[in-house]
């Protein structure tokens, strides 16, 4: 996260489901830096947010009222991450929201959910709404006015779908007006494509995430070969 700038300070969120039957999650701790995290300091919280084992470090509240309730609505929901970057939230303060500009954000062409902002999420009663706007299948969200979040069944996707939104909230605060958009069959058989829902294309790529977590493990083990402490 902070190799690709974003993070905000100790302010951003990831959490990762555990296997079993508990409902319990790892979420980065409160506090620490994203450079200072290494396995050992993730915090293990069930569904209240109560730790579950000793832990150094607390959790950041709103990461809780935002990350459980997706846990634990969303079976396919095993990782969550929401950013607050500079391009996201710019977007995200858009009415229109994100446009079908380019490539990468054709891949959440009619697959991205909106929530409206209630103010910082520390109220529970904000996570019926959050869940509901998320929706049964979408695999990213803008949380207007405040920023990203995407989820995935597995870390790479997760990553790797937050850092294409990211790319593409980018793409949209850089590009001058008039803006050309594609058609909306083409926008759709674009998301289809990079989501793995095509079957008509001569062709298929159906490696790119793999090789593309992949290559970021590469990555994180040379700059960072402590993570793993």
């Amino acid at each position: 996260m902070t190799h690709f700038r974003m993070t905000d300070l100790i302010f951003t969120h990831i959490s990762a489901r555990l296997p079993g039957p508990d409902h319990h999650f790892l979420i980065n701790p409160y506090g620490l830096l994203f450079e200072e995290i290494t396995a050992s300091d993730l915090v293990k919280i069930d569904l209240s947010g109560h730790p579950v084992e000793e832990s150094h470090h607390p959790v950041n509240p709103t990461g809780f009222v935002i990350h459980s309730v997706i846990h634990a609505a969303r079976p396919d929901a095993h990782c969550v991450l929401h950013t607050r970057t500079r391009s996201g939230c710019a977007v995200a303060a858009q009415e229109s929201g994100l446009l079908p500009l380019n490539q990468i954000s054709m891949e959440f062409y009619g697959r991205l959910g909106h929530h409206d902002y209630e103010g910082v999420a520390l109220n529970l009663a904000e996570q019926r709404r959050l869940v509901a706007d998320l929706g049964g299948g979408h695999p990213a969200m803008i949380l207007r006015n405040h920023g990203l979040l995407t989820v995935g069944e597995t870390p790479a996707q997760a990553f790797l779908r937050m850092y294409h939104l990211d790319r593409a909230c980018e793409t949209q605060t850089t590009a001058s007006a008039p803006l050309l958009t594609p058609a909306p069959d083409i926008c759709e058989l674009t998301a289809r494509q990079l989501t793995g829902e095509d079957e008509k294309s001569d062709l298929q790529d159906d490696k790119a995430y793999d090789l593309a977590w992949s290559a970021l493990l590469r990555l994180v083990e040379r700059i960072a070969p402590d993570y793993r402490d």
